[in-house]
């Protein structure tokens, strides 16, 4: 049986994603390794990468990574919302797949011991890997940030780390550990006052007096309130209850949840367990789940949680309707290919031949079925987003009161109909990725199939593209929409470079 660890470092840097591209290709360079998600918060200036493999394979792809961030990412000239004391931030490691915490307890261990002598970054370990009592809890090594440590590591005997010199450098200091599947979720106010969030995420965390374990920082982001969580023990304290909460609290002071999202990833039971406890589903069994009942009767599994588009949309799009248009077609495409990603995988799985890429087919699976269910739910949204836009249109305009309502209505709605296909367009670059990857290491006789996911979601970038600049495009004060471009000009660059790989892996693998 494989054996499979996860590592999700967290990286002091957002807003120049050439540096990301680097960490990425660090951490990709180990054979095996897979990276799973990418994650980039412009406001808090953090990534979280998630990638998995077996044990020495994400032992050496985590060194990479903290190495390359160590060169590239200052700590002197980093801002940002979110608290932070290195260039790699945070770096744990979860057992997944016949693995214990003991084996990442250890990894922890080596990998600390091994920063500290070789990068000469001082290292403390945290969680299950703690060597303190007080270090388990990571709010305990982050107080005062990069600036309060960097005077205080060299005069506080109880602020010496674990491993490497009682000093700072450019990239600060690393905090590795070992710790059970943790949810980063936050939680969007309907209001930009940041002291409501504050208060509210006072109460929910568990060192104030709030839910046990729940970790949580009030913060301005887009413009929002935002309760930014760690949720450490999702069966103890499920997400239903931290949004009821919040729910609850945010009354108090006459506004609303506005919208939550996930940052990196998140275990299925969590999402189930949500399901349940709003449908009232007391007497649930998850065996009723259709999936797991196959799964566990030996049963071929579903090849995704969410059904394709039902042919239908070819009608909609063909009819002489606003929605469908472009943008969902751009989206549509995107799911195909990942489709088309995650069949390859399953073509590969189980096969003699390819037992060497056995586990990173398996997480190339999982993340083309996420991508799929994402894109598929984008063609409905970008829809959405549309006929939005069109009814702002329709707002009165007799006073100039109703006036301004109306084009501030207008200029939100804009910006969201950019939005979405700029997702799709991050999305697509995924799905190009996990293509190539088909391409250089799956079964040899889907390679066309590989090839022919990369061209989907190659078509969804472009088709997205044009509907991102359509849209910032029309805006009277197109600045507000210039870092939307500047992003979408990058995947555009990432994705001819992709394109140029694809090509190569065609002629030499494929003969094509």
């Amino acid at each position: 049986m494989t054996t499979l660890i996860e590592c999700i470092p967290n990286f002091s840097e957002a807003r120049r994603p050439e540096i990301i591209d680097q960490i990425v290709a660090a951490i990709t360079s180990v054979a095996g390794a897979s990276l799973l998600d990418r994650s980039s918060d412009l406001d808090h200036n953090r990534t979280v990468l998630t990638f998995a493999g077996a044990p020495a394979v994400v032992e050496e792809a985590a060194f990479r990574a903290i190495k390359t961030a160590s060169e590239l990412i200052d700590l002197n000239q980093h801002t940002g919302a979110h608290p932070r004391i290195g260039a790699t931030d945070v770096c744990p490691f979860v057992p997944l797949s016949n693995a214990s915490m003991a084996d990442c307890i250890a990894i922890a261990q080596r990998l600390g011991q091994r920063v500290g002598s070789e990068l000469n970054i001082p290292v403390y370990l945290y969680e299950a890997a703690a060597t303190r009592p007080e270090f388990a809890n990571l709010e305990n090594i982050r107080r005062g940030q990069y600036e309060g440590l960097k005077g205080e590591i060299e005069s506080d005997p109880e602020r010496n780390p674990d491993f490497g010199p009682s000093k700072l450098g450019a990239a600060g200091a690393t905090v590795i550990g070992a710790r059970n599947p943790l949810i980063a979720f936050n939680v969007y106010l309907t209001t930009d006052d940041v002291s409501i969030a504050k208060k509210i995420a006072k109460a929910i965390r568990h060192s104030s007096g709030g839910l046990r374990y729940v970790k949580g920082l009030g913060l301005l982001v887009d413009g929002r309130a935002q309760i930014s969580m760690n949720l450490t023990n999702f069966h103890d304290t499920p997400i239903a209850r931290a949004v009821e909460f919040i729910r609850r609290e945010a009354q108090r002071y006459g506004v609303g949840i506005h919208h939550s999202e996930l940052v990196g990833l998140i275990p299925q039971d969590a999402l189930t367990d949500a399901a349940v406890w709003y449908t009232q589903l007391d007497q649930f069994d998850k065996q009723q789940i259709l999936e797991s009942r196959l799964f566990s009767s030996g049963s071929q599994p579903l090849d995704g949680q969410t059904p394709p588009k039902p042919a239908s949309f070819i009608d909609e799009l063909a009819a002489p309707t606003p929605t469908p248009g472009g943008g969902s077609a751009g989206a549509y495409a995107g799911a195909m290919g990942a489709g088309l990603v995650a069949m390859v995988a399953g073509l590969t799985i189980g096969k003699k031949k390819y037992a060497d890429v056995e586990a990173e087919m398996q997480a190339i699976r999982v993340v083309a079925e996420k991508l799929r269910e994402d894109l598929t739910q984008a063609v409905d949204d970008d829809a959405a987003s549309f006929e939005v836009l069109m009814a702002t249109f329709k707002l009165p305009k007799d006073t100039e009161e109703q006036k301004e309502s109306r084009n501030a209505a207008i200029f939100n709605a804009t910006l969201n109909a950019a939005h979405i296909p700029l997702h799709v367009s991050e999305k697509a670059i995924k799905v190009m990725e996990l293509a190539l990857k088909c391409a250089k290491h799956a079964n040899l006789n889907a390679i066309s199939d590989s090839m022919s996911g990369f061209a989907m979601a190659r078509a969804a970038l472009t088709a997205a593209g044009y509907n991102v600049r359509i849209n910032i495009n029309s805006l009277e004060d197109r600045s507000a929409g210039d870092r939307m471009l500047e992003e979408l000009i990058e995947l555009e660059a990432e994705a001819d470079k992709l394109e140029k790989e694809i090509r190569v892996i065609m002629q030499e693998r494929g003969g094509i």
